[in-house]
């Protein structure tokens, strides 16, 4: 195959290639345990900062105390605080949880709204949370932007903007909307799995022959002949 020589070509070959690799939904592809929507939202509240797997030992409990909107929007906070403790920046973290309880019960008869206008203005969730939330529980088109993806997609060349917003704008111009979710939640396996923030595992690759990073690595470790 002809190495593709712009961005939306090797964002092309990259979605098709990690598809290959990650051929799963983005629901699930999604690492984070849920049952619905509610439970996917308070779960990406409380991955900030976190690993998913310690997100997943902590929702467990919460979910059964507090299994929807109306419930947790009634919450002590102490309650909470402990419930999630082990998340980190707890007492930050509940109080998101409950502000967005409240407002899904006041503004949203206790339902997640699947718009961007609306997602956001929940407390606790910005624009990533809001694309998992649509990609992941609603199917519908949104990418999401972590360091992983945002990593990637500069290593790639696909694009040189390192705001989040920048760069989910950047990806939506080459990715097929009904694509979004998994492509970004491909990067971030791909990100955790191989191409990684210190040591990037080149030689591992599935995107290497084309990846300008990787070629630069090579060259620059080839010693050039007198």
């Amino acid at each position: 195959m002809a190495r593709p020589r712009t961005p939306a070509g090797r964002a092309r070959v990259t979605n098709e290639r990690l598809g290959e690799l990650y051929p799963e939904s983005a629901h699930d592809l999604c690492a984070l345990n849920h049952a619905n929507a509610f439970q996917l939202l308070a779960a990406t509240i409380l991955s900030a900062q976190c690993t998913d797997e310690r997100v997943n030992k902590s929702t467990p409990a919460l979910f059964a105390r507090f299994p929807d909107a109306p419930s947790l929007a009634r919450a002590d906070p102490d309650e909470v605080e402990e419930l999630i403790r082990s998340t980190g920046f707890f007492r930050a973290k509940t109080r998101s949880l409950l502000g967005m309880a409240q407002a899904l019960v006041t503004r949203f008869d206790g339902e997640v709204p699947s718009r961007m206008d609306q997602l956001v203005t929940l407390p606790g969730v910005g624009r990533k949370t809001a694309n998992v939330l649509r990609s992941v529980a609603f199917g519908l088109p949104g990418l999401p932007v972590d360091t992983h993806v945002q990593r990637i997609a500069v290593r790639l060349g696909l694009t040189d903007q390192t705001d989040a917003v920048k760069v989910e704008m950047a990806l939506n111009s080459m990715i097929p909307a009904a694509q979004r979710g998994a492509f970004s939640l491909r990067l971030i396996l791909h990100g955790r799995a191989t191409c990684k923030a210190r040591s990037p595992r080149c030689e591992a690759c599935a995107l290497s022959d084309f990846c300008p990073s990787a070629l630069a690595s090579t060259e620059r470790k080839v010693p050039s002949g007198r």
